[in-house]
């Protein structure tokens, strides 16, 4: 371990004067930014993630190599270093990738978060660029995952390539987001699909009669309301209520042929879900590869930015937040 510590100070000594420029920068704004930051309720958080794959490589070899093997590592971390400091003073600007993290529940709160992510990297991102959503949803209310695949959408339109990566679920309204982007990567085993709408209301109706309780309800407009949880639903009522449903699931067949026009869109609109290796067969996706094995392959070649919207909450909205989260997982699962 010594010898390690030696060996890597070297290493930092040598290569000190290279980047001593590059740091005094990247410090300066990075502490103006902490300092903007600190009196903030809402900011945007930005993490490098090849620093993070860096550290990991770093502490790997220096564990297992020995000692002539980790020197030589060092020297070609070195000269991966000078390449770079010459590639930024020519005024060159490798590929960047800017990662976001979604994950979904019943009533889409996360959208509230992606559409301040997206707007940032919108402020920034070239058509050279990418944007890499990796998508955890088994999908909630249609018009909380209508606007994520809207938000989604507006990558698409500035013609920046959008990258969906799903490695345990995108189901339903969280399918519906996923379908927007450019390329779709799942792992082997996520779940896939649920390309159907579902509406459940609980009836008091005979219970308020037991006890001789009346309910009434007043409306303008033949259909402001079709079903009610405390009326006597009619056949009307219930065929309008279905024809709404229909309604929402033709649109939302419609969504994915615009985005997957090589999906049989009859066979997958079932409602049923699929592991990823089902899905690719069915064309509901592009390629069997987990998040991780991505952005590892991808740092080799772009610069990685994990972006992330901050809004500090107070007490009690966290609280309220919480109380909803657990309601929402004892009412749905």
């Amino acid at each position: 371990m010594t010898e390690f510590l030696i060996n890597y100070g070297l290493f930092l000594a040598k290569t000190a004067t290279i980047v001593a420029a590059i740091a005094v920068v990247t410090v300066f704004f990075a502490f103006m930014a902490s300092k903007k930051q600190a009196g903030k309720k809402e900011f945007i958080q930005i993490r490098r993630l090849n620093n993070k794959y860096d550290d990991m490589a770093m502490m790997m070899n220096a564990s297992m190599l020995h000692k002539e093997g980790f020197k030589q590592y060092l020297k070609d971390e070195k000269e991966k270093l000078k390449e770079i400091v010459k590639s930024i003073k020519n005024g060159s600007q490798k590929k960047r990738i800017y990662v976001l993290n979604f994950y979904g529940d019943i009533r889409a709160t996360a959208v509230s978060s992606l559409r301040e992510e997206i707007t940032a990297i919108l402020t920034v991102a070239t058509e050279n660029d990418e944007v890499f959503v990796r998508l955890e949803s088994g999908g909630g209310v249609v018009h909380g995952y209508g606007l994520g695949a809207s938000q989604l959408m507006r990558i698409r339109e500035k013609n920046i390539p959008l990258t969906v990566s799903v490695d345990k679920v995108a189901a339903s309204g969280g399918y519906m987001m996923a379908c927007v982007g450019n390329r779709i990567m799942a792992a082997p085993f996520s779940i896939i699909g649920s390309i159907g709408v579902i509406a459940q209301i609980p009836n008091f109706n005979k219970v308020l009669k037991k006890h001789n309780i009346e309910y009434e309800q007043f409306t303008a407009g033949e259909f402001k309301r079709t079903v009610t949880m405390f009326g006597e639903n009619t056949d009307e009522a219930k065929a309008k209520f279905r024809e709404e449903i229909e309604d929402i699931h033709l649109l939302f067949k419609d969504f994915i042929v615009q985005h997957r026009p090589d999906v049989d869109i009859v066979k997958v609109s079932t409602g049923e879900s699929w592991p990823g290796t089902r899905a690719l067969e069915k064309k509901l996706v592009d390629e069997m590869k987990t998040s991780d094995d991505y952005l590892l392959e991808s740092s080799q070649d772009a610069d990685i930015y994990e972006i992330k919207y901050v809004n500090k909450k107070s007490l009690g909205e966290r609280m309220a937040f919480q109380i909803q989260r657990l309601f929402d997982k004892a009412q749905y699962g």
